[in-house]
């Protein structure tokens, strides 16, 4: 009998690569301004984010497609502990770089990594592997639950410490979602996610600049000039694009008006020029690439398998969501970016090594 040839899922490869290149457009368009005034290159940000983002990123995911994804399993701890390295090695003055105000960023040979992005990805395949041992009982506290609570625990205040609080809540909601899918008993979940409420809230009420965040977000026709700018020009340009937008190309608010336009401000930037009912394209996309995801984590031949496909997935749209909710106005501005939309090499090469991982498993399937 003939061997079958196993195809990795062709329908999300399909929705991601759609994806990838209407983010490559949208960022052309964006950055071209600031591209043009900081280097004098409008398709500055562009190379940079096929250079060191999308052909690395296309390398990794052809080469983690390619491996057997229970290979990741055994891989586990060394990906953990380089993580947990590189998050500490963020921290030390003169090797990590302070940019806008977070210690998130290494310098290694001339190009800046961003090891909370490999965070994201080193949680998920160690958190997987920690619950899908079948000697854990999840539902013993003390013996099943803590361990595994114990090695998620450092590269959580590692990110605290940045402080990155938008990496941070992305990693929060990726753990609570692995646990309720592992069966974790719901009184944990409960108690864990108040927990997280009161250290939030904590942090907020220490730092000033935070506390201020927040109340731009309730009202931020109070200081148009100041707190609120941000948000008010992202509202402006959203506004502005109407039904079909401006045209492509053709915004106003990316001409040094609305801040971050190739990063966490590409979503306002995409609602100006293409209007409503392309961002509403974007929105069922990005749902797209969330339900063919879930469906590979249903049918994955192992818990492993399927608790990596759904970290990885809620990472993906949680991260959206956490992007344009804070452009419409109904989330606080946390300066997460658009996932293989916005401008950033880290992101992209670690968020396609996970794509690949997800299309390893679906070749098991």
């Amino acid at each position: 009998m003939a061997e079958v040839k196993k195809h990795a899922d062709r329908l999300f490869l399909f929705y991601i690569s759609l994806l990838l290149v209407f983010g490559l457009i949208a960022l052309m368009s964006a950055s071209a301004p600031s591209g043009y005034e900081k280097f004098g290159d409008t398709f500055f940000f562009a190379k940079r984010q096929i250079l060191f983002g999308i052909l690395p990123g296309i390398i990794a995911l052809l080469i983690t497609a390619r491996i057997n994804y229970l290979y990741f399993k055994k891989l586990s701890w060394s990906i953990y502990l380089v993580t947990v390295l590189a998050l500490i090695l963020v921290l030390i003055p003169g090797i990590g770089l302070v940019i806008n105000g977070s210690k998130s960023w290494l310098n290694m040979f001339g190009y800046t990594f961003q090891p909370s992005e490999l965070a994201k990805l080193g949680l998920i395949i160690i958190l997987a592997k920690l619950l899908s041992e079948t000697k854990r009982n999840l539902s013993d506290w003390q013996s099943g639950l803590l361990p595994v609570l114990f090695f998620i625990l450092p590269p959580l205040v590692l990110i605290l410490l940045q402080p990155d609080l938008g990496t941070l809540s992305i990693l929060v909601m990726i753990v609570i979602a692995m646990l309720y899918l592992a069966e974790v008993p719901k009184k944990y979940l409960a108690v864990m996610g108040l927990v997280g409420v009161v250290v939030m809230g904590g942090m907020v009420m220490a730092a000033p600049y935070r506390l201020q965040r927040l109340t731009t977000f309730l009202h931020p026709e109070l200081d148009p000039q100041g707190q609120g700018y941000h948000i008010n020009q992202a509202f402006l340009a959203i506004g502005s694009g109407g039904v079909w937008g401006l045209g492509l190309g053709h915004s106003r608010q990316k001409f040094q008006y609305l801040p971050e336009v190739s990063a966490d401000s590409i979503f306002a930037v995409i609602a100006e020029e293409t209007g409503l009912i392309f961002s509403v394209a974007l929105l069922i996309l990005i749902l797209l690439i969330g339900w063919r995801g879930l469906k590979i984590a249903k049918q994955a031949p192992d818990e492993f398998g399927t608790l990596l496909v759904a970290g990885v997935i809620v990472w993906f749209v949680w991260q959206s969501f956490l992007n344009i909710g804070a452009m419409v106005g109904i989330l606080p501005l946390t300066g997460v970016p658009l996932p293989f939309v916005s401008h950033g090499g880290s992101a992209m090469l670690v968020a396609l090594t996970a794509v690949g991982m997800v299309a390893s498993v679906s070749k098991n399937n």
